[in-house]
């Protein structure tokens, strides 16, 4: 039907129609007839159907009649700045479209000038919890991925929002998108929601098996690749030879890194001169960052990219991930090896899907079979929507025994069905301080009907609810995160506080712990290993090549300010502690790639991870050890600029960073003092300045140079690479090259 007949807004049509859409696919159009009356929807299609565009329609379809503004919540940051595009196209019918994944510690009144809010689920939990005023208008709520509740990370945090929201304000439209699931309408019972699901995909799927010189889709006869060769890269030949480009899914970074160099040769020798020359161009992007440029990280995938491959892993810093999903968008790189966390992440589809390994090792268990939604996950970005005729994905087979097998369980089956994660201890002690200390249920009872209305209470006995709730409370009470007053609940400053930070409670006890310790100042290693054993942080996992960790872990016991009962988790906070340690003490990357094998993405995540806990840790030490504020502000800019300490003065300065400060302290300016009279075209000289920038400098130190500014709070690391953090190949990993700070 003609979108004109479907009763959709003419100012809505007429962008659509301009945009060459002029008709909505067959779930769409299903889809909109329940979002049209204002009705909750889920909806479980495959990947490429079109769910973003339900998701608009019904943002822009509330907005219009109601002025109520909406919030599209996604699992992951990068996702974010991509959905944000995408709305601000609608911006000639005067919506406003604003981005939150930054302070998880803060109202963002100014989000509320905005129509539509973008943001991760933690940063919407947050709003939630400081009461934000704006959220009072929200009349549409989109849940992206919707599926995640089944995640053990982001799954709790997604849940406990919609159930706030279905609680807080009734009327508001929640739209959920997820893919198919094999208990979709328990998801759609627990919303109060239509449920839309189809298989109906607007580029056709093919899907089938490779087992050595044979490729079968079903339905069709074997097709024989070239024998003795890479099946991977057979199969990726043929596809770029046919002109399409190719996704390599593989279990772990260390594999995406290997397989990508694999395939170097063999795709650069199937691009033209004008192919290449493009990506030569591209290349010169990537080298931008002086930090980077230099690293071991940086000129593997500078080599690579010049060949037309790339891999995209949590390894990767965020500058490095985004140069690589945009130039594989824009069909400059030709293959693209990545880790399944992708396939749940930004828009990168291909006309060829390759799951090279269908099992992934957990700890204490081996080597698992991989589950059948991730597969389908993988498998659905197989064909791009006016790009490419049709789609293919295809599953390795190591023997012809495995591919009856593999096409039973992922080629014909269903997906499992989704089930709630925040039963878990770590979620039911975050969610359930948040309730009370942001005033949602102020008792017992309170508690145990809210979480009864969650996805996890709709399907589980009451009992189990309730008694749960009652261990948690036990837990909050006995460590002084909240009291009660007679029958009724509310928080201490330290669980309000705790609450407000965004942070574990066991995170919050374990500096508190440190706190009130007998240490008259916390050495800079001591803070850093009460940070290192935070559960938001992860640690570092110890090999058996780690022999330095024992003798650092005695040499520096006599600094810790809380002691652990399990001396290995001490030495693993301890080899953390001294992985920030390095950081800020300006170690070369090279160093610090050969002694901790890590990717600089890795290490970014820890050090923003460690920047957030600071800043709690500086919070709670107002209420409880104010005299540790100076050495922890120190500490925290430090960290924020990863400097050593005789660079804090120079740090102050508006324009220096930590390649500046240090540029200056060689050429023997120590404090912003050394700098006045200093002839402008000196200062020039050094590297990294030039005239404007030392006239800049000299009229900020003409006077008494301003106290140093506060740290920038930053958010916890972006679920995608804490959950990639825990892989246990994750310690096997190469590449710290950057960790993206700028001068």
């Amino acid at each position: 039907m003609a979108l004109s007949e479907l009763g959709i807004d003419p100012r809505v049509a007429s962008h659509l129609e301009g945009q060459g859409i002029t008709g909505l696919y067959p779930p769409q159009e299903e889809a909109w007839k329940a979002i049209d009356p204002g009705r909750n929807v889920v909806v479980a299609i495959p990947t490429a159907s079109g769910k973003s565009l339900i998701a608009y329609l019904a943002i822009l379809h509330r907005w219009l009649r109601t002025g109520k503004k909406a919030l599209y919540i996604v699992p992951l940051r990068a996702l974010a700045s991509e959905k944000v595009e995408e709305l601000r196209a609608f911006s000639d019918l005067g919506i406003k479209v604003g981005v939150a994944t930054g302070d998880l510690d803060d109202q963002d009144p100014r989000l509320g000038s905005n129509d539509v809010i973008v943001c991760t689920s933690e940063k919407a939990d947050s709003l939630l919890r400081h009461r934000t005023r704006w959220v009072e208008d929200v009349g549409c709520v989109v849940a992206d991925e919707f599926h995640l509740v089944h995640d053990p990370g982001r799954g709790p945090t997604l849940e406990v929002i919609l159930s706030r929201f279905r609680a807080l304000i009734p009327e508001a439209q929640i739209v959920g998108l997820s893919a198919t699931v094999a208990n979709a309408p328990d998801l759609a019972r627990w919303l109060d929601a239509d449920l839309i699901t189809s298989e109906w995909r607007p580029v056709d799927l093919r899907v089938g098996t490779y087992c050595p010189d044979a490729l079968q889709f079903l339905g069709q006869p074997a097709t024989k690749l070239e024998s003795g060769r890479d099946p991977v890269a057979a199969l990726v030949e043929q596809t770029l030879l046919d002109g399409g480009q190719c996704l390599v899914f593989v279990s772990t970074r260390r594999s995406a890194e290997a397989q990508a160099v694999k395939l170097g040769g063999v795709v650069r020798d199937v691009l033209d001169a004008d192919a290449l020359a493009a990506l030569e161009s591209a290349v010169e992007e990537l080298g931008d960052d002086e930090d980077a440029a230099g690293g071991p990280t940086q000129k593997k995938l500078t080599k690579l990219v010049k060949a037309g491959v790339a891999y995209h892993t949590a390894g990767l810093d965020a500058r490095q991930r985004r140069f690589v999903e945009a130039n594989f968008r824009a069909g400059r790189l030709k293959v693209l090896c990545a880790t399944p966390t992708l396939a749940a992440g930004v828009n990168t589809p291909a006309r060829r899907v390759i799951v090279r390994d269908l099992t992934r090792f957990e700890a204490g268990q081996g080597n698992r079979p991989l589950p059948v939604m991730e597969v389908k996950q993988m498998m659905g970005r197989a064909g791009r929507p006016r790009y490419d005729p049709f789609g293919e994905a295809v599953l390795l087979a190591k023997n012809w025994d495995m591919v009856e097998a593999i096409e039973e369980t992922y080629l014909r089956g269903e997906p499992e069905p989704v089930s709630s994660k925040l039963a878990a201890d770590a979620a039911l002690r975050i969610h359930t301080l948040a309730s009370v200390a942001g005033g949602y249920c102020d008792s017992e009872d309170a508690l145990a009907g809210f979480f009864g209305h969650t996805f996890w209470g709709q399907t589980s006995q009451d009992w189990i609810v309730r008694d749960r709730v009652e261990d948690t409370l036990w837990f909050l009470e006995e460590n002084g995160f909240l009291e009660r007053d007679g029958g009724r609940l509310k928080a201490t400053l330290f669980g309000q506080r705790t609450s407000d930070l965004y942070v574990d409670p066991l995170s919050a006890l374990r500096m508190k712990q440190a706190l009130e310790s007998d240490a008259p100042d916390p050495t800079v290693f001591g803070a850093l290993h009460v940070l290192a054993g935070c559960p938001d942080l992860y640690p570092l996992y110890l090999r058996q090549s780690d022999d330095w960790v024992q003798p650092t872990y005695y040499e520096r016991f006599h600094e810790f300010l809380v002691h652990e009962k399990d001396v290995e988790d001490d030495y693993s906070y301890t080899k953390t502690a001294q992985l920030l340690w390095d950081w800020i003490e300006e170690h070369p990357p090279q160093d610090v790639e050969a002694k901790y094998q890590v990717g600089p993405g890795d290490v970014r995540m820890r050090v923003e991870t460690a920047k957030w806990m600071l800043h709690a840790f500086r919070e709670l030490a107002r209420a409880f050890r104010d005299d540790w504020q100076k050495p922890l502000s120190d500490l925290a800019l430090r960290l924020e600029h990863g400097i050593k300490a005789d660079a804090l003065p120079m740090i102050r300065l508006k324009g220096i960073g930590r390649i500046r400060a240090r540029n200056l302290i060689r050429a023997g300016f120590k404090r912003p003092a050394d700098l006045k009279g200093v002839p402008p075209s000196r200062i020039a000289q050094i590297p990294g300045f030039g005239d404007k920038l030392a006239r800049e400098l000299l009229k900020q130190v003409g006077d008494t140079p301003a106290a140093a500014p506060e740290p920038q709070a930053e958010p916890k690391a972006e679920p995608e690479a804490q959950q990639d953090a825990q892989d246990p190949d994750a310690p096997g990993q190469t590449g710290l090259a950057a960790w993206g700070l700028k001068p």
